[in-house]
């Protein structure tokens, strides 16, 4: 931990007072304005690639001394690819429709006032995350363009990397017109600011946790802002036994392997007794040939061992478990009330999908599976902001108030009533 010769109690709350001023004037800045300062953030990030490198090269050269490995590295490299990405991103951002200020349901009452709701934006939002620079400029491209203010604390491996991403912000928004307070990034590592940042809802509206189970728990536990969160990603495919075979294989494979990082990643497979014989037993070679380890219960491993196929016990813990890495575990159940059973059992209300050609059983699985993203035959991986034509995500939450599953641009917004009268008074 640095120290430094500073309060850090003192040092947040005036982060948090130029974040609340800055607030109001995003909420009134034009759409031109908005997107004025990402497409000049873009430009400065291509323009200035090779200082964020240099910047980068420091965080990555404490990450190695650090003993971090080369996945933790991996992700903290701004990369020529990641750096066009954070651009390009950026423009895509411009490309979305600005909600802000838009009125909806607009309806006259007998008293003839006209009653409707207006979309607004949620006003100062913390972001909270780790290891990513990139995320710096994803959080800050949303937070303007939906006409918030946001205070960016990202991890200490990141702080060269997300100062330098910071200060071409300002330099975007500067460039627009618009106030540089409208996006900060806290400059020191001591993580007491994360504690200060989350006591002062007269300064943050709401807090948006991002990285391990860890830190997302220490923020649910301890804040007195609201979160928007998720902590867990345990996601299930069930194969149902009217579910067509070749496409149960195809979704299942996909749902584990196309990524064992992401939290929309497949961790448990169920699979209906009746078809077991003829899915399960392909479907587990494809996994083994790619180094997937699968852990089952009695009949799995029965039916796989008897295929030749290597199969580890499952424990009562493999169904809680959000294993992020080339592990599955497996059950085989009675049928579709079994499955829904055992989501609501030890699910995450991340995202869970079901692979049927019966329209009934799939529209039980919709009604019925209490998760921020249910689906019928397709993959999990899709449970993505930019899959689901969002442009772009600030994380996902499988909260139930406000956000659920991706959050994007509407996501950073509100709702308030307006009312529109010529005179009426109330009798």
């Amino acid at each position: 931990m640095e120290h430094h010769p500073i309060d850090i109690a003192a040092y947040v709350a005036d982060i948090g007072r130029r974040a609340r001023a800055a607030s109001r004037a995003m909420a009134r800045a034009p759409s031109a304005a908005k997107d004025r300062a990402l497409q000049a953030t873009a430009a400065a990030i291509r323009r200035e690639a090779r200082a964020l490198q240099t910047a980068n090269a420091r965080d990555l050269d404490a990450a190695r001394a650090a003993g971090h490995d080369a996945a933790f590295v991996d992700r903290l490299a701004l990369t020529d690819k990641v750096i066009e990405s954070m651009a390009a991103g950026l423009e895509q951002i411009v490309m979305l429709p600005d909600l802000i200020g838009e009125i909806s349901d607009l309806r006259f009452r007998p008293t003839g006032i006209q009653v409707g709701r207006m979309r607004v934006p949620l006003g100062v939002i913390g972001i909270i995350y780790e290891s990513r620079p990139n995320v710096t400029i994803d959080a800050a491209g949303l937070c303007i363009k939906s006409g918030n203010a946001t205070i960016l604390r990202g991890g200490s491996e990141a702080i060269h990397s997300n100062q330098a991403l910071a200060a071409l912000v300002r330099e975007g928004l500067q460039a627009a017109g618009l106030p540089q307070d409208a996006v900060q990034v806290i400059e020191t590592t001591d993580r007491a600011a994360v504690g200060e940042l989350i006591s002062h809802p007269e300064y943050v509206d709401v807090i948006v946790p991002r990285g391990g189970k860890s830190l997302i728990e220490r923020i649910s536990r301890d804040a007195k802002v609201p979160t928007i969160k998720h902590l867990d990603g345990i996601c299930h495919v069930y194969i149902d036994d009217s579910a067509d075979t070749a496409k149960a294989i195809r979704i299942a494979d996909n749902a584990k392997t196309q990524r064992y990082s992401p939290c929309n990643t497949m961790e448990t497979l169920l699979v209906a007794q009746a078809i077991a014989p003829q899915v399960l037993v392909p479907l587990a070679r494809i996994y083994v040939d790619k180094g997937v380890e699968l852990r089952g219960d009695e009949a799995t491993r029965t039916l796989l061992t008897d295929a030749g196929l290597p199969c580890a016990p499952a424990t009562e813990d493999d169904w809680r478990t959000e294993y992020l890495a080339p592990i599955l575990s497996i059950r085989i159940v009675a049928g579709l009330d079994a499955a829904i059973d055992h989501i609501a059992a030890y699910g995450s209300q991340h995202t869970d999908a079901i692979v049927t050609e019966n329209h009934s059983h799939a529209m039980r699985f919709l009604r019925e599976v209490d998760s921020a993203s249910v689906m019928v035959n397709a993959s999990t991986r899709f449970a993505d902001g930019f899959e689901y034509g969002l442009g772009a995500e600030i994380g996902i939450s499988t909260d139930k108030l406000h956000a659920r599953g991706p959050v994007g641009l509407e996501g950073l917004t509100s709702l308030k009533y307006v009312v529109l009268g010529s005179g009426q008074i109330r009798s």
